[in-house]
């Protein structure tokens, strides 16, 4: 009877106070056999407190990141054990294949180039063995050039009009010498008369440069015009971009020179491709020769400014003599 009494607020309250006096209610079930009483199912519009939602299950999330699987492992000891021997014999069969290239490699090099018998010591050796041979080859080269040059011009009155194309062509088949040195130039000129001409097959290539480069190591040719003080010159500009020149080897021919450069691209160098080193090396040898043309001109003035007053000079002494001769 008192309960009937009470309004609906008051009645939502006292039942809320009780179920929280209470024991802990039972989790939520969906069984259709527990009755709701009738003064919460009509108080359904208000909100009521109620447990979270429980999280949902993470197998049914999509877009979730896969486990990384661990690999597989051996099964037992024994595959373990084979799987290790099988490497120890590679690498077994590995060591010995490269002593025995090593001691093939020392046995052709001369005693002088092996200072010592680590691995080391063969390798940097070979490659100064290797570098002597280069620059031995290209000097037999030049002169080669130089005695089909001879050999040409004296048998030049020997070819009858009629068969003047065949000496052109004679005549071209050796008129670039250290073609054989220059597989991909990244620069390159026609030597048509060694001497006389020298013209580029563009404007702006004023010599023959090829660059090939592996990790930091640079091999690099040069076939030019001879300059006053190039060398040095060249040497001065590979130190100015950070280029650090571990061999060198010149040969000239006439009024040509070829270098052949091996370098190493030290930490700080610019120049990250062959292409960059090779508009590098164009770009100083263009200095130097605008240089070496303001050179030639400068001298030639002094000349002429000397000539002039030698000329002057005795002009006026003439003159002189003359005057005394005739008093």
């Amino acid at each position: 009877m008192a309960l009937e009494a009470l309004s609906s607020t008051e009645l939502f309250n006292f039942i809320m106070f009780d179920s929280s006096s209470a024991a802990p209610p039972t989790p939520f079930t969906n069984d259709s056999s527990d009755a709701t009483p009738p003064e919460i199912a009509a108080c359904s519009s208000m909100p009521r407190l109620s447990h979270p939602p429980p999280p949902p299950d993470t197998t049914t999330v999509h877009g979730r990141k896969k486990r990384r699987r661990r690999p597989k492992v051996c099964k037992n000891k024994e595959e373990a054990e084979t799987q290790r021997m099988t490497h120890i014999a590679v690498e077994r069969n590995r060591r010995k294949q490269m002593n025995e290239h090593l001691a093939v490699l020392r046995s052709l090099m001369p005693d002088s180039y092996v200072q010592r018998g680590d691995q080391a010591s063969i390798v940097g050796g070979a490659i100064e063995f290797v570098k002597e041979l280069e620059h031995i080859l290209q000097s037999l080269e030049a002169k080669k050039f130089t005695l089909l040059q001879q050999q040409q011009a004296s048998n030049k009155d020997q070819y009858e009009k009629s068969d003047e194309h065949n000496y052109k062509q004679v005549m071209g088949s050796s008129s670039s010498p250290f073609a054989q040195f220059f597989a991909y130039p990244q620069f390159s000129c026609s030597h048509n008369q060694l001497g006389n001409k020298y013209t580029s097959q563009s404007k702006a290539a004023i010599a023959d440069i090829e660059v090939t480069l592996i990790e930091t190591h640079a091999n690099i040719r040069i076939l030019s015009r001879r300059r006053l003080r190039q060398l040095s010159k060249i040497v001065a500009s590979f130190h100015s971009v950070f280029l650090s020149i571990l061999h060198l080897n010149v040969t000239t021919l006439d009024s040509l020179v070829l270098y052949s450069i091996s370098a190493k691209v030290e930490e700080g160098c610019q120049l990250n491709s062959a292409d960059d080193i090779a508009g590098a090396v164009h770009h100083m040898l263009r200095i130097i020769e605008e240089e070496a043309i303001l050179v030639f001109f400068l001298n030639l003035f002094v000349w002429m400014y000397v000539a002039v007053a030698v000329a002057v000079a005795l002009g006026f002494g003439c003159g002189s003599m003359d005057l005394g001769y005739d008093d």
